[in-house]
């Protein structure tokens, strides 16, 4: 079994990113509370479609299964705007699913997201970008998701695409982009190539899938694989190159497309899931991989 002192990994989802509630997420819309809540206890024992998320949670619990002793736990937790009473439709398909989720927090309508420090998460998903700028702003990793029926899964090993600037990274460089010019940015990169980056939103999340990927074998057959896809192009890539290795962290990959769309390379890779600051990007992956929208940054203005 593996080591309960370890530190987890908790990723917190939306009960919008998990299941297919667009319907019923209409009715709300259009007709109130009370409309939604008679639509969703008089489909209690219908089981809900699979989410946008439903393949990146089902492979984040598989990987408890038969995993080293020394790997840390991954656990998700659901935060949820339903109630508890309309929320049973919810866990009546987790639990037919097969789902190892065991935690919850359901707030009647009122904004979840004081709870998800409280529960020690990692990783915030949610189709509430209001939700997750809060969460960002608490300093916890998240990122917006368009509601959606869950995408075909392509193989096995988990596989997570990060952007750099304003994702693991601070948005620095990117200030410097938007000032200066794609050659200040580049003359800005070349002179600070020893100079370690400073962290962004998810380098606290990068850093427990970091542990977690460390205590399997490294290679083709490990359960995690990981990506850096980025805009950045020779002489940026120095930099962060440096930064990683500064910070002891492993990607298994590292495109550096120099503003080629980011969309195919992602296919390609067969990312489960992919953050990224830019909603430019997102759109050019959104369809193709699962797309996750990090609101941080210069790009991202209040």
């Amino acid at each position: 079994m593996p080591d309960k002192q370890a530190d987890p990994l908790i990723v917190a989802i939306s009960s919008r990113t998990l299941f297919d509630l667009e319907d019923s997420h209409s009715l709300f819309a259009s007709e109130g509370l009370d409309a939604y809540a008679a639509y969703q206890l008089s489909r209690e024992d219908e089981l809900l479609e699979p989410g946008v998320a439903f393949p990146l949670v089902r492979k984040l619990l598989a990987l408890n299964e038969d995993s080293p002793p020394e790997a840390p736990r991954v656990e998700v937790i659901l935060i949820s705007r339903n109630s508890a009473d309309t929320g049973l439709r919810i866990f009546n398909s987790i639990a037919h699913h097969g789902l190892a989720i065991r935690r919850a927090a359901f707030s009647n309508g009122a904004p979840p997201f004081p709870y998800i420090r409280p529960f020690g998460a990692d990783l915030f998903l949610s189709t509430h970008a209001q939700d997750v700028r809060n969460a960002l702003a608490a300093g916890i990793a998240a990122a917006t998701l368009l509601p959606a029926k869950a995408l075909p899964e392509r193989q096995h090993q988990l596989r997570i695409a990060f952007d750099g600037d304003a994702v693991i990274f601070g948005d620095e460089s990117e200030r410097v982009s938007r000032e200066g010019g794609l050659e200040a940015f580049s003359q800005h990169e070349l002179d600070r190539a020893g100079e370690p980056l400073s962290g962004g939103p998810f380098r606290g999340f990068l850093d427990a899938l970091h542990r977690l990927q460390d205590a399997f074998p490294m290679g083709q057959e490990a359960p995690i694989r990981t990506a850096l896809v980025t805009a950045r192009s020779v002489p940026a890539h120095e930099r962060v190159i440096r930064t990683l290795r500064d910070w002891d962290i492993r990607l298994d990959e590292a495109l550096f497309l120099g503003g080629r769309p980011k969309g195919p390379f992602l296919e390609a890779f067969g990312a489960d899931i992919f953050f990224d600051d830019s909603e430019h990007n997102i759109e050019s992956a959104r369809g193709l991989v699962t797309a996750g929208h990090v609101p941080h940054g210069v790009a991202n203005p209040d």
